[in-house]
């Protein structure tokens, strides 16, 4: 068999097994699977270097299929490969099954989850980017679009910063198949409105027939030696290509195909293909100096978390190659801009793209590396699905927000992180910290660094007084007792820019001859359950955060397994906050030294009344 017809059968192969696998399950993208079938074919029998028993290999090809909904698609593949039974095969959709709807990493030839359209390709330029810029290999970054999800704005953030960074190990196969889920998509088959927009932001583009196997293999070779810039192969397909009742047809996304269709396709086939395996190399690494200054801060002075923040990650890159910062062009806000200064060849400007920063992220967390992406906490927000999507892909990577809550001041609620915490904290296995001064958020990026999942730490605009001692230690999941007598009348649980207020209060408090007990809960997820389920006395909550999941709602989720429960008081932002000084918004918003002695007087009196 020659070259051609092998692509061409193992075409039809691939568009017969997504036939079969839906049509098992009862459910399916069988036909966004059959249109690019042969783009699939001819780059796994001919351009595709990937050892399948060694998916780790730094020296892979990379495969993302950024429609994922195209998922027959890629279990056909493996199929092809070997890589899976025909068994397993048939297990597609099934409960239990590793074959999911949408491909996730359980199977080890799957680097990232997708099927929230418009992640795969900016996912892709932070597997590019490592691959260029950091492990310094020449694999090749293939990453299968959809052309519904062109309209994707993520898509766009990825198109530009691929031409930015020269990334030419990266190849774009938008299979344009007209069809999206409800009918034609925006451009249709105009090839032309894709390729030049593409060409336009930097991209080497080259129109073709999609379903012309030598037309195909031609635009492949043209990308792998195209020398400067990302190439988008811009491929007119056919949904539902290889069987006449379903073809180009309307009303067919997302449902499955009756078997018939495999007799009009050709039958059963079983092609194996010998996939050559790349030549074994190892990524660069680079070798810090190993002889970092950790920040330390003398109990008293003042320091803004965001600033700690920015000298703790520095000081980690001295220690560990593998860490590199992200940032979305608010460095001089952020402070990772000490670690760019300190490290630069381990510094990506993601410029104001949250969720192509949040994306590279992803990417490059697939190679190994720790990625530590910085913005405002405010911008997390449209990076949102992102992360959503990185859990789903057991990704590690460590986020920072600055500028949380209404403490910023006068910049207004535009700036002002408010659902941080609760977003974060939704996420799966997620942990979130909130440190309170200098030296507990060097102790807090230090430990980032080793933890699995998706972590977020949360860090204030304003300088704020050192309270701890720059040798203590915070461990993920604990909290601090910072005030305590052996009779307290009331606890606040506070953290950040709030713990500050809570001791004010309780100073206020001792003078009056109450006492309270004061509890810093920098770890907000994990939660140290052991000691708010030892608290006997009423509880005052006290957040810079909406009242809706955060620190208050986390302490009631606690507590509510707790029969003799205690009183809880959440103070936290529940107007619309505005422009203003910080001391201003933070009384306006009730969350102030005053208001928390106010309600801890009240929680204190209606306790002794009982």
């Amino acid at each position: 068999m020659g070259d051609t017809q092998l692509w061409r059968e193992l075409g039809q192969q691939l568009r017969v097994d997504a036939v079969r696998a839906s049509a098992k399950a009862g459910s399916g993208h069988p036909t966004s699977s059959m249109s690019a079938a042969d783009l699939a074919a001819v780059l796994l029998a001919e351009h595709f270097r990937y050892d399948f028993d060694d998916p780790k290999s730094p020296a892979n090809d990379r495969l993302i299929f950024s429609k994922g909904h195209a998922s027959p698609l890629v279990y056909g593949l493996f199929r092809a490969a070997g890589a899976l039974s025909e068994e397993e095969f048939l297990t597609y959709r099934q409960f239990g099954s590793r074959l999911e709807g949408h491909p996730t990493p359980v199977l080890p030839w799957v680097d990232v989850a997708t099927g929230s359209l418009g992640q795969g390709l900016p996912i892709g330029v932070g597997v590019a980017i490592a691959g260029k810029r950091l492990d310094r290999l020449p694999f090749r970054v293939w990453v299968i679009c959809g052309d519904s999800e062109m309209a994707e704005g993520s898509m766009w953030e990825a198109a530009e910063h691929a031409a930015f960074y020269d990334l030419d190990n990266l190849t774009a196969i938008i299979d344009v198949n007209r069809l999206g889920q409800r009918g034609e998509t925006m451009h249709g088959w105009d090839l032309a409105s894709y390729s030049k927009r593409l060409h336009a932001f930097g991209w080497h583009a080259i129109e073709i027939d999609g379903h012309d196997v030598e037309q195909i293999d031609a635009a492949y070779r043209e990308a792998e030696s195209t020398v400067g810039a990302p190439t988008a192969i811009v491929a007119r397909t056919v949904k539902g290509k290889g069987y006449s009742k379903v073809e180009n047809q309307n009303g067919w996304h997302g449902k499955a195909i009756a078997e018939e269709a495999i007799e009009e396709l050709g039958g059963l086939r079983n092609i194996k293909v010998d996939v050559p395996k790349p030549e074994p190399r190892e990524r660069h690494r680079f070798d810090p100096p190993g002889t970092p200054e950790w920040p330390s801060y003398e109990v008293g002075t003042k320091v803004a978390t965001r600033k700690a923040y920015g000298e703790a990650l520095a000081a980690l890159g001295s220690v560990d190659g593998e860490v590199v910062a992200l940032d979305g062009e608010v460095s001089n806000s952020t402070y990772s801009e000490i670690f760019r200064d300190a490290h630069p060849d381990r510094f990506l400007e993601m410029y104001i793209a949250e969720q192509q920063m949040v994306a590279a992220a992803v990417g490059l967390q697939v190679l190994g590396w720790k990625p530590f992406a910085s913005t405002f906490a405010a911008f997390m927000s449209r990076a949102y699905d992102f992360v959503r999507m990185a859990a789903i892909s057991r990704a590690t990577i460590k986020l920072c927000g600055s500028h949380a809550g209404v403490s910023i001041g006068e910049d207004g609620p535009s700036q002002m992180a408010l659902e941080d915490l609760a977003a974060f904290r939704a996420v799966h296995g997620s942990t979130v910290l909130y440190p309170c001064d200098g030296n507990q958020t060097a102790k807090l990026v230090r430990a980032m660094a080793d933890i699995e999942g998706i972590s977020f730490l949360r860090t204030t605009r304003a300088d704020t007084t050192v309270l701890y001692e720059p040798d203590e230690e915070f461990p993920v999941g604990g909290s601090r007792t910072v005030r305590s007598s052996d009779d307290d009348d009331v606890t606040i649980v506070a953290a950040g820019i709030t713990l500050h207020e809570a001791l004010a209060a309780a100073d206020r408090l001792a003078e009056e001859g109450m006492s309270a007990r004061v509890i810093d809960l920098y770890s907000v997820k994990p939660i140290d359950e052991e000691t708010l389920r030892s608290i006997r006395t009423p509880i005052v909550t006290a957040e810079d955060h909406w009242a809706e999941g955060g620190i208050g709602e986390a302490v009631l989720s606690v507590l509510s397994e707790v029969d003799d429960r205690p009183q809880v008081r959440i103070l936290a932002v529940r107007e619309m906050p505005h422009s203003g000084k910080p001391a201003e918004l933070l009384a306006a918003a009730g969350i102030d030294a005053d208001h928390i002695a106010a309600a801890a007087r009240e929680l204190a009196a209606t306790r002794a009344a009982v």
